[in-house]
């Protein structure tokens, strides 16, 4: 049996990695800009998160949601006093897919209705609502058109006003910060205005924090600095490290039912003990602030770029650099020229930038010197 082959792969293996930096099979160290798709959120083989899964694993790795798991209760207090969230209610799933999948479901018990709003240029994952909602449609197979999506403009009040007023809306989906679309930012007038026209028509909001959450923005969620509350919040990626982990954050309004929910693996003990480990690391070396701190230098240090760089968008450590150019062939040399891994946005213009959070000034200037001499082609 081969592997089913649907991945570009860059020719280089990964066997280890500590911090913000990979060492490949013939020991060459990479600078990673990209945590694996925004995943690495306390950098790479923490040693706090490293001793919590072993210590976690010889005890017990995983028992169904049959039984009562002690550590999900715990996961759920401690996110929801970081976030700011502590009166909402967690879902826990295995999947930034899995999490929108579950929240646009939930919404739907609700209120009866079927019809979901989204943004062009959106990412949502690649499971059947998910992936309906998601602005691509050639990762759609006709099965996931069945799902009634209408996509509108990003910050486009007009569009989002008519289509909430005018039909029986489900649920208004949107990300904090766009990601795969190439970092785009909402801004913060329109989640208001959304929010303002949800409670209105009694349509869900559902805010997908999957790559923006989890104080990757130099706030817990990227929908704070809007100062709004959503229905559901979607997070996963930076929840558990590298360990799959996602949840649903629902507002306490919303009342469950035994069985409109349910999931084999979803909040495990393994999957738990990684939660609590990223959360209490986060905490302890104050890393929201530090993703805004460093973020902050990035943004200020590329805009400086500006003859070459066609706009620089994003918030603390979510970072999108737009050229005037197709950036794939700036991207090789970054990665095999100077050992950086960055990301590819739907954007071919575009480059996203995810480090972990605990990157310091002195990473980002070691990205910095390699963008400008690369740059310099150019």
């Amino acid at each position: 049996m081969k592997l089913f082959d649907v991945y570009n792969l860059f020719q280089i293996e990964p066997v280890k990695a500590q911090g913000c930096y990979l060492w490949d099979r013939n020991g060459t160290v990479y600078l990673d800009f990209y945590g694996g798709h925004a995943v690495i959120s306390i950098g790479h083989s923490h040693p706090y998160y490293t001793h919590a899964l072993s210590k976690q694993l010889h005890r017990l790795g995983f028992y169904s949601n049959s039984v009562i798991n002690h550590l999900q209760t715990e996961l759920a207090e401690k996110l929801g006093q970081m976030s700011g969230y502590a009166n909402y209610q967690l879902f826990l799933c295995n999947s930034g897919a899995e999490a929108n999948e579950n929240a646009l479901k939930l919404a739907s018990f609700q209120n009866g209705r079927k019809k979901i709003v989204a943004f062009r240029g959106s990412f949502h994952g690649r499971t059947s609502a998910a992936v309906a909602a998601t602005d691509n449609p050639t990762i759609r197979a006709p099965l996931n058109n069945t799902h009634e999506v209408i996509f509108l403009p990003l910050n486009d009040r007009v569009a989002i006003e008519h289509t909430l007023l005018q039909q029986d809306i489900c649920a208004v989906i949107i990300e904090g910060i766009q990601g795969v679309g190439g970092v785009h930012v909402p801004e913060k007038g329109f989640l208001q205005f959304i929010r303002e026209l949800c409670t209105k028509t009694k349509t869900f909001f559902i805010l997908d924090e999957v790559q923006s959450g989890y104080g990757r923005s130099g706030k817990f969620f990227a929908h704070q600095y809007a100062n709004i509350q959503p229905d559901l919040i979607t997070v996963a990626k930076g929840m558990g490290n590298g360990f799959p982990i996602g949840g649903v954050l629902i507002h306490p309004n919303i009342k469950p039912m035994i069985g409109i929910l349910g999931t084999t693996f979803g909040g495990n003990h393994l999957a738990c003990a990684a939660g609590l480990a990223v959360l209490n690391v986060i905490e302890k070396e104050d890393l929201i602030n530090n993703a805004k701190r460093i973020g902050d230098y990035l943004m200020k240090n590329l805009k400086s770029f500006n003859h070459k760089v066609a706009e620089v968008r994003g918030i603390g450590l979510m970072i999108g650099l737009e050229f005037p150019f197709p950036c794939a062939d700036l991207r090789k040399e970054l990665l095999n020229k100077h050992k950086i891994f960055t990301g590819s946005s739907s954007n071919k213009n575009t480059i996203r930038l995810l480090p972990p959070l605990s990157i310091t000034q002195k990473e980002a200037d070691i990205f910095l010197n390699a963008l400008d001499q690369v740059l310099k082609k150019y």
